[in-house]
């Protein structure tokens, strides 16, 4: 059984998002809403976000509407921010890049 990642203070958050700044903090996550060139494209986006998540075992919540996609990170288990957040917002980032600059 893995250990549980603890929540991030106010401050490790804040410097943390200065590496991700396409994301802002909500209350007890991270979102990012970013438009698509076109709707297959962003579920191309959505199937590349899923594999990061799945191989990180730590997932998204995740909302697409025509070309607009939503995504909040949070860490259930933990009751908030934690790094894991962190590393999937710039999972996130990366998949966006290399689908994007494919298109």
């Amino acid at each position: 059984m893995s250990k549980r990642p603890e929540r991030l203070t106010d401050e490790q958050i804040a410097e943390g998002l200065r590496d991700v700044p396409q994301w802002h903090r909500e209350g007890d996550a991270l979102l990012r809403t970013l438009q698509a060139p076109d709707f297959p494209a962003g579920v191309r986006i959505v199937v590349a976000v899923a594999e990061a998540a799945e191989a990180m075992d730590h997932h998204p919540d995740i909302d697409i509407r025509w070309r607009t996609l939503h995504f909040a990170l949070t860490t259930h288990d933990a009751g908030g921010i934690t790094v894991l957040d962190l590393r999937l917002a710039a999972a996130v980032d990366t998949a966006v890049d290399t689908v994007l600059s494919s298109s």
